[in-house]
């Protein structure tokens, strides 16, 4: 069959595959039996006539597969080696077969307590929920739920409810949000970095800004902490968060050694202001900046402006005045 004319480039499809079929009638046994042909469809010679053409010296098994020469691309059959021989689009593997890192591996699940009923979320975050079905929705707001509880008295168990959480709803930016959080808290920095840039991806939410470039710090990067803190997004913020990212990016500074520096970043209108749950934290902050930088006196009295907003004694501002 190698006298055979094979289908020029012409009549191929513009795509690089090859094409199942020749391009032409002419190409192609026909479906009707012509003189000189045996008359068995198959193209085969019939068991009661005797063998004829050019592979009538040929065994059977010799023969190439029904469809044309064994060389041209496209003939084979053999199964197992036939897409990653003549097809570009590559051979899928079988299960046993294919690359282990692409299989969702499982993972540890902390144990719920029965009296957790997811129903303990806000509306608003059950509400971004409803995507899932019924019963994965109500094992992640369970694991929300033991988010919240554990969060300060168990950092690390509030980070494994985390994970489990994003194993269910990888997708959905408040829980990918909330594993985020709870990995920071348990000093995951990396993990919390991660969780937070792809609710960020989702979402489009900035509020988690000042929280990234702490990670950044904690992975002692402070200037790429410095970077997110200079970013366009930080014009975003609200107030609070705005606050959160000026101490962020004051400890930056310290962490490079740039004591003048840090107390420069903290040195704003807002360090005025009292009836802010935020105003303890700029105050607290601006003091230890002085301190740092060796400005004992005006440390003490910023220490003192502190302790006396600082009515919940969150921090020991007093002591320290």
């Amino acid at each position: 069959m190698d006298d055979r004319q094979r289908p020029s480039n012409s009549a191929r499809d513009n795509s690089s595959r090859p094409s199942s079929r020749p391009s032409s009638p002419s190409s192609r046994p026909s479906s009707r039996p012509s003189t000189g042909r045996p008359s068995s469809s198959s193209g085969r010679p019939s068991s009661s006539r005797p063998a004829t053409g050019p592979n009538r010296d040929r065994r059977r098994e010799d023969l190439p597969a029904r469809g044309g020469s064994s060389d041209r691309r496209g003939a084979t059959r053999n199964v197992s080696h036939g897409r990653e021989v003549s097809d570009p689009r590559g051979f899928r593997a079988t299960p046993q077969d294919r690359d282990q890192s692409r299989i969702r591996p499982r993972i540890f699940e902390p144990d719920i307590p029965e009296d957790v009923t997811g129903e303990e979320l806000e509306k608003s975050v059950r509400a971004e929920l409803l995507s899932l079905s019924a019963e994965n929705a109500k094992v992640v707001a369970r694991h929300l739920v033991c988010i919240n509880i554990h969060m300060d008295s168990d950092p690390e168990l509030a980070h494994k409810h985390g994970i489990a959480a994003a194993h269910h709803a990888g997708r959905l930016a408040v829980v990918r949000e909330s594993a985020g959080y709870a990995a920071y808290r348990a000093g995951h920095y990396e993990i919390a970095l991660k969780e937070l840039r792809a609710a960020h991806r989702i979402s489009g939410d900035v509020s988690m800004w000042p929280v990234m470039a702490d990670c950044e710090r904690g992975m002692n990067r402070p200037l790429k902490a410095l970077n997110l803190a200079g970013s366009d997004e930080v014009k975003r913020l609200a107030k609070p968060e705005e606050i959160e990212m000026r101490i962020v990016a004051s400890g930056a500074r310290r962490d490079l050694g740039e004591l003048d520096a840090a107390v420069i970043t903290l040195t704003c209108k807002e360090l005025k202001t009292e009836n802010e749950e935020w105003a303890v934290r700029l105050r607290y902050a601006y003091a230890d900046a002085l301190d740092a930088a060796g400005r004992k006196d005006e440390a003490r009295e910023w220490f003192a402006k502190c302790a006396a907003i600082d009515h919940d004694e969150a921090t020991d501002a007093a002591d320290r005045a």
